[in-house]
């Protein structure tokens, strides 16, 4: 199998931008993809403007890995880093780039962008994949949610029981936030990707 580097085409705004990726595996090469995918989330953390990264597999091959900067300029150093050009080399025979897919907006991982930019080996732009239902993704969201809220009340009660409402919700959502975007969020967005997509 071959990979190829992916370079951005030109999207409507500047901000933050989230990068999907599809990349085909052979089944029999799934730890060893596991292995060059978190390699791969370890050296983009040591970037400015890194905002998270995840993956989603759809069947047996297909594998369908997201990454977010927070700006164009901050992701073009990352895209054209020596570091990543040496990590995609290093799955010169493991993976087959598919698709890579450029979206500007609040769109978070998966919903609608403002604007995006498709790139396809040997095609030209196309339109973007269609986002899940609003109503499935508000579902994936409070499954996160939930017990961020639940354990940070608990957790936070015997400091804070007296602390006004206004200050309380302030440090709650600190805490919530960075938890949601880069660790719980991403995990619930994996667990539930069949069921996002309609597989």
């Amino acid at each position: 199998m071959s990979t190829s580097t992916d370079t951005p085409g030109a999207v409507a705004q500047d901000g933050p931008l989230t990068v999907s990726i599809t990349r085909r595996v052979a089944p029999e090469d799934e730890l060893l993809m596991q292995a060059w995918v978190h390699a791969g989330t370890s050296m983009a953390e040591r970037f400015e403007g890194f905002l998270g990264a995840g993956w989603v597999r759809s069947g047996s091959e297909d594998w369908h890995m997201l990454y977010r900067f927070d700006s164009r300029a901050h992701l073009d150093a990352w895209e054209r880093s020596p570091e990543r050009l040496r990590w995609l080399r290093s799955a010169a025979d493991l993976v087959e780039h598919r698709r890579t897919e450029y979206r500007t907006g609040i769109e978070g991982w998966f919903d609608e962008p403002a604007s995006s930019s498709v790139h396809e080996p040997g095609a030209g732009e196309t339109p973007g994949a269609t986002a899940p239902p609003r109503w499935k993704q508000a579902s994936v969201i409070w499954i996160a949610f939930f017990p961020t809220s639940l354990a940070l009340t608990y957790l936070l009660l015997p400091v804070a029981g007296h602390w006004p409402v206004v200050l309380r919700v302030l440090v709650t959502t600190l805490l919530a936030t960075p938890w949601m975007t880069y660790v719980l969020l991403p995990f619930v967005t994996r667990l539930f990707g069949r069921w996002l997509r309609g597989d």
